[in-house]
């Protein structure tokens, strides 16, 4: 929401943690109902399938797919984890934080169980030691056979659920999007969090050999926004923190529609800068520096200083007090010792305190009797005396006293002069020459407006990071862009199939979401495609939800069949890599070995070689 001027503060909201849900006994009665995982790289999304009115048809989790894991110093208590929205604000452990996913596929499968562990124990799973529910969950588009394989292991083996149905999130949305008169054919547009996709879809099933991925999507210009803040505003290097630039990524960009003649040139003119740059108020402390203090408060001030180093020197002098008294007490011990005729026991004493004679002993002593005296009456005089004022006087300085006080050994010596160097920072406080009339306070204004001096101006950054889809070399990336990729795609096809792959360019994917964007793909469309042929542009009705409801949409059509399901008895047959497809799902290769060639032929022949060998060897003797 924008304040008076056009001033947009930053919001910095913290993430609430996830709540504990309770499950309706719908999802267990009359058969368990499945579980819906949209696994993305941004967030993860956990609801139930269930047809009952009394179960939600929304997702009831929603989260970033982050853990952060700290070594727990604190009394050895082990390692503590945290998971999505648990971390609160994630800026202080930007440094912890790790992902499952690399792009968009997940390869650490040990943080992806604590994701699991975290959803569905928010989610109210009750069975105890497994997950008794049909599960359906998203995979990245022509997922590696090893990142399904370890997901099929780790949901069977450690969840141990009955069975399982992987597909694609981009094509859960198209087919969640479907209208009446809808073809079955279409091109998805699904830009995301790590990747951008063109997925093909003929007569109703993905073309898996034309699919293009570009790596390039929100996470990219996330990065890019900050660097180009940080470089505009170096002042404000640590202020551009990711959950500031996402705000600023998701709130204030758009997609311009003809970007280098039309829109950098209305950029170049002031009325319009000032017309259509964002503000952004950084948070700031509006108290000014320098001395805007009364006569009266800075007098409480120093009495409050007084009163501190009053009390630090009556601390030091009991302190002093205790060792000089026990030192005394030792000394009097060997003493003791003389008197008593114990003369072994009375040199070796001696020898652990490096003294010669009994005379030197005796000096010791006397030095210490006198210290101890001297501190217990400085002491009494401090209790019986009364406060000093601040202003007309000054205290006793302790260095004088530490300068009566006999240089008995080395430590007490150091003790005194680190007490003297304390004191001496108090002494500008109790000058004794002050003014009996204090000048008048002059307020330090400041030469600036410290509100604006904390204003982030976007101007071309509106456009200029969301464009980096379309043209990757603006980061310095040697990719195709998005329309350069759809043409090449469109390429591979004869000129009918094209005719029906543009009837629906589908967009998807939170990525997608820019305003403007799909006037910019009609564009890009308009410039590819040949004079006065048709297109249609479809953008998903919640480019962001859709898959999870796409996948909730297919789980109730299809939870009584076997289609699109892999069973326990599947996955120990034929191996985790294993799919079974349906009309969202990718299409299965199957792993091929190669053959390899018989060794009985050459088991011969080396038996052969062996036994000629030794003939030979006795021939050339």
């Amino acid at each position: 929401m924008a304040t008076a001027g056009g001033i947009f503060p930053f919001r910095d909201a913290r993430w609430e943690p996830d709540p504990v849900l309770e499950a309706s006994p719908a999802v267990r009665l009359p058969q368990p109902a499945p579980l819906v995982l949209d696994n993305g790289s941004f967030q993860l999304r956990l609801g139930w399938a269930c047809p009952d009115p009394a179960v939600p048809s929304e997702p009831l989790l929603c989260f970033r797919s982050l853990v952060a894991r700290s070594r727990g110093a604190r009394g050895g208590a082990g390692p503590e984890t945290q998971v999505g929205n648990d971390l609160g604000s994630p800026e202080p452990l930007r440094w912890l934080l790790r992902s499952p996913f690399d792009r968009n596929v997940p390869v650490q499968m040990e943080l992806q169980e604590l994701l699991f562990d975290h959803g569905f124990q928010r989610l109210g799973v009750s069975s105890e030691g497994c997950v008794d529910h049909p599960v359906v969950i998203t995979e990245a588009v022509c997922n590696p056979l090893y990142s399904r394989q370890m997901m099929s292991e780790l949901l069977f083996e450690c969840y141990q659920v009955p069975k399982v149905s992987y597909g694609v999130d981009s094509l859960y949305s198209f087919y969640h999007n479907r209208r009446q008169g809808w073809p079955c054919n279409g091109l998805i547009v699904s830009s995301g969090y790590q990747c951008t996709h063109i997925l093909p879809i003929l007569d109703g099933r993905l073309d898996a050999r034309n699919c293009k991925r570009i790596n390039l999507g929100g996470c990219q210009a996330t990065s890019y926004l900050q660097r180009l803040l940080q470089l505009k505003y170096p002042g404000h290097f640590a202020a551009m923190t990711i959950s500031r630039v996402e705000e600023i990524l998701h709130e204030h960009s758009y997609i311009a529609e003809d970007y280098r003649e039309a829109e950098m040139e209305k950029w170049r003119s002031p009325e319009y800068y000032e017309n259509n740059v964002h503000k952004m108020q950084l948070p700031f402390s509006s108290k000014l520096l320098g001395s805007t203090l009364t006569s009266e408060e800075k007098q409480e001030r120093r009495q409050q200083q007084l009163r501190r180093l009053q009390e630090l020197n009556a601390r030091r002098r009991e302190e002093k007090l205790q060792l000089d008294q026990e030192r005394l007490d030792r000394l009097l011990y060997i003493q003791e010792l003389l008197e008593d005729g114990q003369m072994d026991q009375f040199h070796k004493a001696l020898m652990e305190l490096n003294m010669d004679s009994a005379e030197e002993l005796q000096s010791y002593i006397h030095k210490l009797s006198m210290a101890v005296e001297q501190t217990k009456q400085k002491m009494l005089q401090a209790e019986a005396s009364v406060e000093v004022d601040v202003v007309d006087s000054k205290p006793e300085p302790v260095v004088s006293f530490l300068s009566k006080t006999p240089d008995l050994d080395p430590l007490s010596s150091e003790q005194s002069m680190e007490d003297v160097e304390s004191m001496n920072e108090f002494e500008p406080l109790f000058a004794e020459d002050q003014p009996e009339v204090e000048k008048p306070v002059t307020t330090v204004q400041p030469v600036f407006n410290l509100a604006e001096y904390h204003q982030l101006f976007l101007g071309t950054e509106r456009i200029r990071v969301p464009e980096i889809i379309f043209q990757p070399f603006l980061i310095g990336e040697e990719q195709a862009g998005l329309a350069e990729t759809m043409a090449f795609v469109l390429e591979r096809y004869p000129k009918e199939q094209q005719d029906k792959l543009v009837q629906n360019i589908f967009l998807t994917g939170g990525n997608m979401m820019y305003p403007g964007m799909k006037a910019r793909i009609q564009k890009e469309l308009l410039e590819m495609r040949p004079f006065q042929s048709s297109f249609q542009v479809h953008l998903a009705s919640n480019p962001i939800l859709d898959a999870w409801h796409g996948a909730r949409t297919w789980a109730l059509e299809y939870m009584n069949q076997e289609e699109g399901w892999i069973t326990r008895k599947d996955y120990e047959e034929k191996g985790g890599e294993y799919l079974k497809e349906h009309c969202a799902s990718n299409v299965y290769v199957p792993i091929r070995l190669p053959k390899q060639a018989p060794r009985t032929a050459e088991a011969p022949a080396c038996s052969k070689t062996l036994g000629t060998a030794p003939n030979s060897a006795s021939e050339q003797a």
